[in-house]
């Protein structure tokens, strides 16, 4: 207690320090602070840059630019003329992809794809979920009224079916969900499989599964293991239509239902939950990990895969952006492996483990076993 108090004491001290303008002037000309403070001012600077770098992406894929260029270099002037922007506002544009590292300035005033910028547009659904990011700005707009809690958000709309309000969707509604998600699942499928082994598992349960992306990619992976579908009448069609297409149909069941409301299907020995929990509230998620554990034997497993906070250690990933986006969405919340994990053991749940992500930014792997 007494080493902790005195290192608050003394961060606090150095805060106040480092907080007066008189301090920052100094340690920006002093040669042994020098290069610190200036690191530390531009990676100020980046932060509040960032809103943006990001309207500079979105403007690049609106406009095609990524795509356009992968057919060669163009001038300012090229790529104005294509999509009706003047080449002097085109220029801009241009010059601050070059500057993020998406594109490359050439001779002649021409720009060309850089690696990230050839990269972004192999990313399975990155493109499409830039586009969808229109409504989360909509309501970053006022990060505080976010913060402080309105009645309706632009992202609790695209996302009905966290309240249980599918039957009201639309069919277009419904398939824009649909394949955002599916585009997106095929990274989490990639880094999830490489994350654990499901050697061993005889009939793997997916639960909230959309089209089958994850399920697809399992089949794949493990060629005799049997598979469950379960999720809302809306997708029901698409998923049969993948896993046909993949020469699974016969080895993939689908039941259509709510895990709210539906008993979950029985006779597998593994459950997934992939990108489910972090969209909805403790108690629905408690509430379904106590029937993941009823419809498992002794000795089952459960797979859950998602974006989590850094708990202790805070992380960019988790506790920025799936933080507010959850919170946008107006239910669930980025919960770190420990949150996931005591939600676990209060269910009944042993064993359980979360290996070090690959990559935080697509998905991190908690896995636990129903005691024998």
């Amino acid at each position: 207690m007494a080493g902790e108090a005195t290192e608050g004491w003394r961060g606090g001290w150095m805060n106040r320090l480092v907080a007066r303008p008189g301090f920052q002037r100094w340690a920006s000309d002093f040669p042994l602070t020098r290069g610190r403070a200036r690191r530390d001012g531009a990676a100020l600077f980046d932060v509040v840059q960032g809103f943006v770098k990001s309207q500079v992406l979105m403007a690049l894929v609106e406009l095609d630019v990524f795509r356009r260029l992968r057919a060669g270099p163009l001038t300012a002037q090229q790529m104005g003329h294509a999509v009706d922007i003047p080449a002097d506002r085109m220029q801009v544009l241009l010059q601050a992809g070059a500057a993020l590292g998406l594109l490359r300035r050439k001779r002649g005033g021409r720009y060309a794809l850089a690696r990230q910028g050839a990269a972004l547009m192999g990313v399975p659904g990155l493109e499409a979920m830039i586009r969808h990011h229109r409504a989360f700005y909509r309501d970053l707009e006022d990060p505080v009224a976010l913060l402080r809690g309105p009645e309706a958000t632009e992202l609790s709309e695209f996302w009905p079916y966290v309240f249980g309000a599918w039957g009201d969707v639309a069919p277009d509604v419904a398939r824009t969900y649909s394949d955002l998600m599916a585009q997106s699942q095929l990274l989490v499928a990639q880094d999830t499989l490489q994350s654990v082994s499901l050697k061993g598992v005889r009939h793997l349960l997916d639960i909230g599964g959309g089209t089958g992306a994850f399920l697809e990619a399992v089949g794949t992976a493990y060629p005799k293991l049997e598979m469950t579908l379960f999720d809302l009448p809306q997708v029901v069609p698409d998923a049969s239509e993948r896993f046909a297409a993949a020469g699974m149909a016969d080895r993939v069941r689908i039941d259509d239902g709510s895990f709210r409301e539906d008993s979950l299907p029985e006779g597998a020995d593994a459950i997934s939950l992939i990108r489910v929990l972090y969209d909805h509230a403790d108690s629905t998620v408690q509430a379904l990990l106590a029937k993941v554990y009823d419809a498992l034997p002794a000795g089952g497993r459960l797979l859950i895969s998602e974006p989590m906070g850094g708990g202790a250690a805070p992380e960019l990933s988790g506790d920025v952006y799936f933080a507010f986006y959850t919170m946008a969405m107006q239910t669930g919340r980025a919960r770190s492996a420990e949150d996931i994990g005591a939600l676990c053991r209060a269910a009944g749940f042993e064993n359980i483990q979360s290996p070090t992500p690959k990559r935080a930014y697509v998905t991190r792997v908690l896995t636990a076993v129903k005691p024998g």
